[in-house]
């Protein structure tokens, strides 16, 4: 089994000058494998490096980055990890390799036996979702922006605006919310799921299909 820690909560704001402040969550499975999931913006490599060095961690120790999506704030210290498999969206790489996975046919890929990553379209067309099974705290999703954060589940405002394709993300946010006891957002703090979140959620994507 693995253990997950969230490094940095991540956060979203509006600015009333017309530009969103924000940074993402940035979070750390340990266990089987070391792997590091979003990696923030450019100027955050500090944090990364001195929270990894609480758990007597360091970068060369860190075995796989997946970053959630390509956006800035979510891949921004990725080169800090030379000696990790990189897994951006559905692109795999390591060095010059690319590795092909059809993650476009649904298929999840498998890191080991608690660790695996889902595709789940809909922030982006190329979002992905990581599923780790914990001995004390069940499956734990962390899944950048497909959840925003924990307020999104009622107010879909916060989320849908920015959805390259809400309906598939609406879909993909029920699935993951049925497989996961918790779930670590793009940017908030970890939340626990309760059976009225996932009936919201299923709800929701209901209405989304029924006015496609």
């Amino acid at each position: 089994m693995c253990e997950v820690a969230v490094l940095h909560d991540g956060y979203s704001n509006m600015n009333g000058d017309g530009y969103m402040i924000a940074n993402c969550t940035c979070s750390v499975i340990t266990g089987i494998n070391n792997i590091i999931v979003d990696t923030m913006t450019p100027w955050d490599s500090k944090i990364i490096i001195n929270s990894l060095k609480k758990r007597e961690l360091d970068c060369e120790q860190i075995e796989y980055v997946i970053s959630t999506h390509g956006h800035s704030d979510h891949i921004g210290n990725n080169n800090l990890f030379l000696k990790a498999t990189h897994i951006v969206g559905w692109s795999i790489s390591f060095k010059n390799k690319y590795f092909i996975h059809p993650f476009e046919k649904g298929e999840e890929y498998v890191i080991n036996g608690s660790v695996k990553v889902l595709p789940t379209p809909g922030h982006t067309l190329s979002d992905v979702t990581v599923l780790v099974k914990t001995k004390d705290e069940g499956t734990i999703a962390i899944t950048g922006d497909l959840f925003e954060k924990c307020e999104d589940i009622s107010n879909e405002t916060l989320w849908k605006d920015m959805s390259e394709d809400p309906a598939k993300q609406s879909n993909n946010r029920s699935m993951i919310a049925n497989l996961a006891d918790w779930i670590i957002p793009g940017h908030g703090p970890m939340f626990r799921v309760t059976n009225d979140m996932r009936e919201m959620l299923k709800s929701q994507a209901t209405n989304y299909n029924n006015n496609a």
